[in-house]
């Protein structure tokens, strides 16, 4: 990325990219077919948590099939989605997660003025009723580890057992690889002038 302006990920100074791409010719066997196999599906490239984690193909492998169930076929609404992903990538101060997905909240439904308050560490509004008690959910389990009776109870009537478990695996995904990223100071390229994430407190 050098020459283009950049989101660095991670706060430490001197800062480096940790984890980079490695080089095609320094690539392994299992490690190019990771990567074509990433080209080959909906992402259709090596992007992102996909950078470091292609230190570890098997790894990668696993944690993109995932990925894929539950960012393309999960059933929760593609609105829901996005949106407690953008709270997962703010709660941890991942730039990568945060920039991809605020847009693809907007091209979702998710409105404008939510996703900014969300992105200033504030209260997000307005959100239709769905998209509230998933965000709601999400970050109960951020901060708790946990959600309440009351939560749960709520959850599970409106969206369903089997979207509820989906919910809560979607929170502990993105938390893993924005994690993976904030170690490995994966950067990433917002489209012009999009904003990306001040560090906490803001």
């Amino acid at each position: 990325m050098k020459g283009f302006p950049v989101l660095h990920q991670g706060h430490t100074e001197p800062w480096s990219e940790r984890l980079p791409m490695p080089a095609a010719e320094a690539l392994s066997e299992a490690q190019r077919a990771a990567a074509q196999a990433l080209i080959d599906g909906p992402r259709k490239a090596v992007v992102g948590p996909f950078i470091p984690l292609l230190q570890s193909p098997v790894l990668m492998e696993r944690i993109g099939s995932l990925g894929e169930y539950l960012r393309f076929d999960s059933a929760l609404d593609a609105r829901v989605r996005e949106l407690v992903t953008c709270a997962v990538a703010r709660h941890v101060g991942n730039q990568f997660e945060w920039v991809v997905h605020a847009t693809a909240a907007l091209k979702a439904g998710v409105s404008a003025e939510a996703i900014e308050a969300l992105r200033l560490g504030r209260r997000a509004t307005p959100l239709a009723d769905d998209e509230q008690l998933a965000l709601d959910f999400a970050i109960e389990l951020l901060n708790h580890h946990g959600v309440s009776e009351p939560t749960y109870a709520a959850a599970e009537s409106r969206f369903g057992r089997q979207a509820v478990v989906e919910l809560s695996a979607l929170v502990g995904y993105f938390a893993m690889v924005c994690w993976v990223m904030n170690v490995a100071h994966t950067p990433v390229k917002p489209a012009e002038g999009q904003p990306g994430l001040d560090a906490f407190p803001l």
